[in-house]
């Protein structure tokens, strides 16, 4: 197979996308015919048995689910899924990709070691729950109920609690409601809340995302921001305002470039919309 394009480098799910593209490439080379959740399931092996990052389900189910001016609710437990429309009060917004200069590389990175320990956690915490329990690998702190975690917490490991206090952080976030009430800027300021406990709880990001986290959340005109997945460079993306998207672009670049002027040749802003998913 020979692959040409455009797209920027910068790491947006782009291993997921490239290998969802493969795949659908030699489905359609081949007459094969494949349903949504074959070519997700798939795309997730070749992740984790090929490359070798012990990745969820998020980007390839968005790639896959994603449609124009809706925002996807998706359960990983049981796959459910749902486009909610953008709401006819919304404000308008961009969405504004910030490439840090610095390429993705989740494999070798302390990816694997988040997901074993948010794993540690959920196990430890049956048990001292005294909850029926199975495989290892098996385990997720999904299955633990806050209630539990909050009885138990200060038994864990210091490293494990905040895993798992990023998870349940995470889950209460009610973005769907806010999204559905057409208020962005309440949506934004959870994409923040949940930039700020990804790098203070689950400890992941590089330093220079980390910076363009404080940038962001000091930025006019930036409803909302984080960095893209774990953040082990890569991408960072917010929602804008379209009005000011000239000043945001100008001081999100100075700011940034001033705290890390070797990256300048490479750092690179792009604003873009919603899209629909891969066409199977």
């Amino acid at each position: 197979i020979y692959i040409e394009g455009t797209l920027p480098v910068g790491g947006l799910s782009s291993s997921a996308a490239v290998i969802l593209t493969y795949l659908n490439a030699v489905c359609i080379a081949n007459d094969i015919q494949i349903t949504r959740p074959e070519i997700i399931s798939n795309a997730i092996w070749a992740e984790r048995n090929y490359i070798g990052v012990n990745v969820g389900k998020l980007d390839q189910s968005c790639e896959v689910y994603c449609r124009k001016n809706g925002l996807l609710f998706l359960d990983t437990l049981d796959d459910s899924n749902e486009i909610i429309p953008v709401s006819s009060n919304m404000k308008p917004f961009e969405i504004m990709i910030v490439f840090g200069g610095k390429e993705r590389q989740l494999a070798g990175s302390a990816y694997n070691t988040r997901v074993d320990e948010c794993k540690a956690a959920a196990y430890a915490l049956q048990a001292y729950a005294g909850m029926d329990y199975g495989n290892y690998k098996d385990t997720y702190l999904r299955n633990v109920p806050i209630g539990v975690y909050l009885q138990y917490k200060d038994r864990l490991p210091e490293n494990w609690r905040k895993r798992a206090e990023h998870f349940y952080g995470e889950r209460q976030r009610d973005g769907i409601k806010a999204w559905k009430k057409g208020d962005i800027e309440e949506f934004g300021q959870l994409m923040f809340q949940s930039g700020r406990s990804s790098i203070e709880l689950y400890e992941t990001g590089s330093d220079n995302l980390r910076d363009l986290q404080d940038i962001f959340e000091n930025t006019d005109g930036i409803y909302g921001g984080r960095f893209s997945g774990a953040g082990f460079n890569g991408s960072s993306i917010a929602l804008i305002n379209p009005d000011k998207k000239e000043e945001i672009a100008d001081k999100v670049r100075k700011e940034y470039i001033k705290r890390h002027p070797n990256l300048e040749k490479d750092f690179a802003i792009y604003f873009v919309n919603t899209a629909d998913g891969v066409k199977l």
